[in-house]
């Protein structure tokens, strides 16, 4: 079932007010603006700001109010409340909007606007885990550096999920709302400020922001011309029940693996499974974990002492467990993949979901929204506390509809990269769903490649370097802190050249860097559109040409029940 909703081509009435723009504080004037595509009003001449930034304070817009607005000078520039400055900053205008779209919202957007050189752009920026907060550096600030118009949102969460218990608005904030809100008040303000609409629009986010750009397409399909979905976290009742079964069983007595011995299985399994997977013998991690078949009975077994370099009878059931993934005991029906092998001992790996402090606190906040506060994750029934779940939650987070006809037809185009090292958003879940795209597009793969493309990155954990993996983890996707040097290393000057000339991206180069500096590369590699893979040919595994994009296989990971693709 596809959502309906109001096209942008039909506008919506904005309703834009400023005591300084219009000279008189009880005016307020009716103005039509696409929310969606971007439309034809800009002009390249209108690449600096027409209004001075402050001028914006108080501007109202419907369902919201611009709380400040203050021209930031090019340099370095630390947010009210936060400790350490961004640098490398361009001038730019930063307002900010209180949004109350139902009576019990409160969902605060920051709109970063270049005062010089704007790129005639708008770029909506996503989240990750519970939101909560603006997040200044998966997307922002590196919008900003290319030239963009920006916005963010907390997502209505503020300041923790977990206080989010009995309040339903807020959810359907956080689930899908926010992100339109902040897509037609940051629309409005970027044409009130260069006087001017912006001529495309684009969306990028990871995990959480995964999540949100495939709601954006699925719910908003006008909103934005391109979309970058980053580790979609889409299916996130059941990716979230994966992480709850994976607790019980790490929790479980003598169950518990520590990093140590985590990293002795990856090692084992990369051992086993380097190089027959499309990848070089001498890589530490897969390039495609479906072509490993890693026997978990071959790991070492504690005989006597248990130590780092073994497992326990209970340690060897807990793993195998993350791997299959859970379950309805009942009827035996799946509920979501399990971890890919190969990843167990990255961040958020088993060690993370293993933390019976933390990782309940971080990702179990939709549980309490729907059972309660008082809810415990170790007497979670995955049958029936799993339909009381989704009947309370899955139809306004999970964004699991493979119908993008309309998407499609609105000229849209989506760029969609899971890393196969990532156990945040193991890599199954997305190439799974892209798969249903297909089936929805009447099985064409070559016409779902025209608006949708998906990418393996090899080795790249949870969204980019910043979180782990021993494989390639930037190239200009949210989350990466680097700018990319060029296009042919950027997947959003990749999705704007597919936008506006055409250029269907067959590829994209990721990169490594030898620290956080990046200055020094450590290794390149081009990342395919499915389902083709990179391939070595022979020579330095660490350079891109060592490699070609060649045919992998189709599909080939489990695929949860119909009742939990709701």
């Amino acid at each position: 079932m596809n959502i309906t909703h109001q096209s942008c081509r039909q506008c919506e009435n904005v309703r834009l007010w400023s005591p300084t723009l219009l000279s008189a504080a009880s005016i307020v004037i009716s103005t039509m603006l696409a929310t969606g595509c971007g439309g034809n009003d800009y002009s390249p001449a209108a690449n600096a700001e027409k209004v001075a930034c402050e001028s914006l304070m108080g501007t109202v817009l419907v369902g919201g109010t611009v709380q400040s607005a203050a021209a930031i000078p090019a340099g370095d520039y630390a947010p009210p409340g936060q400790a350490t400055a961004l640098t490398g900053l361009p001038a730019f205008c930063r307002a900010t909007v209180a949004m109350k779209p139902s009576p019990d919202s409160n969902v605060n957007v920051e709109v970063w606007m270049p005062r010089q050189n704007w790129n005639g752009r708008f770029l909506g920026t996503g989240n990750g885990g519970s939101g909560g907060a603006i997040a200044y550096t998966t997307g922002l600030v590196e919008g900003l550096k290319r030239g963009f118009a920006v916005a963010n949102t907390d997502l209505g969460t503020a300041p923790d999920a977990n206080q989010a218990i009995a309040h339903p608005e807020r959810w359907r904030d956080f689930g899908y709302r926010a992100n339109h809100e902040m897509t037609v008040a940051g629309k409005a303000l970027v044409n009130a400020y260069y006087q001017s609409a912006p001529r495309t629009s684009y969306f990028q986010g990871c995990s959480t922001g995964g999540q949100q750009a495939l709601m954006i397409a699925q719910r908003y399909p006008d909103d934005y011309n391109g979309i970058v979905a980053g580790a979609p976290a889409n299916n996130r009742t059941h990716l979230h029940t994966m992480f709850v079964s994976n607790l019980q069983k790490l929790a479980a007595p003598g169950a518990h693996l520590s990093q140590a011995k985590l990293n002795m299985v990856t090692s084992n399994v990369i051992a086993a499974c380097a190089g027959k997977d499309g990848g070089a013998p001498t890589d530490t991690f897969l390039t495609d974990p479906r072509r490993c078949s890693f026997d978990p009975d071959t790991l070492p077994k504690c005989s006597g002492t248990d130590n780092d370099s073994c497992l326990t009878t209970p340690q060897l059931a807990a793993l195998k467990a993350t791997w299959s993934g859970p379950v309805n005991p009942r009827t035996g029906e799946r509920i979501f993949s399990g971890l890919a092998v190969g990843s167990e001992s990255m961040v958020l790996g088993l060690a993370f979901q293993g933390d019976t402090i933390s990782w309940p606190l971080q990702q179990f906040y939709m549980f309490k929204w729907a059972l309660g506060a008082n809810w415990d994750y170790a007497t979670f029934d995955f049958d029936h506390d799993m339909d009381a779940v989704d009947a309370s939650l899955a139809s306004i987070m999970n964004a699991n509809d493979p119908d993008l006809t309309q998407f499609k037809a609105a000229g849209g185009k989506l760029m969609m990269f899971n890393g196969t090292s990532d156990p945040g958003v193991p890599f199954q879940s997305p190439l799974e769903y892209y798969e249903r795209v297909v089936q929805a597009q009447g099985g064409d793969l070559s016409g779902t490649q025209n608006f949708f493309r998906y990418y393996m990155v090899p080795g790249m954990g949870h969204c980019s370097s910043i979180t782990g993996g021993p494989g390639v983890g930037d190239f200009g996707q949210p989350y990466s802190p680097f700018v990319p040097k060029d296009q042919a290393h950027d997947i959003l000057l990749k999705l704007v050249d597919w936008v506006e000339n055409k250029n269907a991206p067959d590829s994209i180069i990721a990169t490594r860097y030898t620290d956080s500096s990046g200055a020094a590369v450590a290794m390149e590699r081009t990342i395919c559109t499915y389902p083709k893979l990179p391939t070595y040919l022979g020579g330095d595994a660490t350079k891109a040409s060592s490699f070609q994009c060649m045919d992998a296989p189709r599909n080939g990971v489990p695929t949860p029940a119909g009742r939990y693709l709701n």
